[in-house]
């Protein structure tokens, strides 16, 4: 089975092919197109989880035969020192932080309103083999619609999901999308910027996407031999 990596945007998605080497092949996709390099297919799904989950829905129902893994890939902001600038991430948690609703005493995530789901599990064991293969902390990684552009926001982020690492914008919807055609999941980022005060001057997007090749470099060949052998269940 092949493995399918959604990413937000083409820069991202071209990081993650030139890890492969060579040129890739161009596929058309529903509303899409995927690079196909080797057992990967790359595919620049759109921006935030709804795009997201939309593309990746997409390519799983429309793909000849099934997919064995779907990896949500890009650069995202760090809930820096816990992460440094220019480093890989991934995720233990995908988190979904802004689903949900205000009230008087603060956010209530879905969870807490009695419907549906605010977090997925990647598989444990393939967490830590990614990780030992592409020197990449693991942690939770927060899914928001609005990235966040305050140190209060950042503050209150962390202090209702403690050890978060990275915070992106599509990682929950490309979970959501695999989780209903029961298909496993793993989020791999790299930090482009400080999760905070917008501050353009300091982001070091090219360092990040440079990373993110490294990353799936590295790790390339744990992707496709767990998925290879088919390690749904795996603990």
């Amino acid at each position: 089975m092949r493995v399918l990596v959604v990413t937000a945007v083409p820069a991202e998605r071209d990081a993650v092919t030139r890890a492969f080497g060579g040129a890739p092949e161009t596929v058309a996709v529903p509303g899409a197109e995927v690079h196909r390099r080797g057992a990967f297919d790359v595919l620049a799904g759109g921006a935030g989880p709804a795009a997201a989950a939309a593309a990746t829905a997409f390519a799983l129902a429309s793909a000849p035969a099934p997919y064995g893994l779907v990896v949500s890939a890009g650069i995202g902001g760090a809930f820096t020192p816990l992460t440094p600038l220019g480093s890989p991430v991934v995720a233990s948690d995908i988190v979904a932080a802004d689903l949900g609703a205000e009230s008087p005493e603060g956010f209530l995530p879905v969870t807490a309103l009695g419907f549906g789901r605010d977090r997925f599990a990647p598989p444990p064991a393939l967490v830590r083999e990614v990780a030992a293969a592409a020197g990449a902390a693991a942690g939770p990684v927060l899914t928001v619609s609005t990235a966040t552009g305050s140190a209060e926001r950042a503050g209150a982020l962390l202090a209702a999901h403690p050890g978060a690492l990275v915070e992106a914008m599509e990682g929950f919807g490309v979970a959501e999308a695999a989780a209903r055609a029961a298909v496993p999941v793993l989020e791999l980022r790299a930090v482009s910027n400080a999760v905070g005060p917008r501050d353009r001057d300091a982001w070091r997007i090219g360092d990040a996407l440079a990373a993110l090749t490294d990353a799936f470099g590295k790790s390339a060949p744990v992707l496709e031999g767990w998925n290879r052998h088919d390690h749904r269940n795996r603990a």
